[in-house]
């Protein structure tokens, strides 16, 4: 087993200000900052997916609507 690192982590200051905003908008109330934070994170997850699909779809049909027709 490896020793555990002293060294505080880069994402832990990012991650402390986005904990304390989400307590401070649901008023110290930590269950609903959680289920906020979750909350906002699956819009977001689902933004980047419907986003990444979108994309998917046009390079998609760029190659299709590029193909050089095929006069055998």
């Amino acid at each position: 087993m490896q020793p555990r690192s002293t060294s505080t982590p880069a994402w832990t200051a990012p991650a402390e200000a986005i904990v304390a905003a989400y307590l401070e908008e649901a008023g110290g109330d930590a269950v609903l900052a959680l289920r906020r934070a979750v909350a906002d994170a699956l819009t977001d997850l689902c933004e980047a997916e419907r986003r990444t699909l979108r994309r998917d779809r046009l390079i998609s049909h760029g190659y299709v609507r590029g193909r050089p027709d095929q006069n055998d």
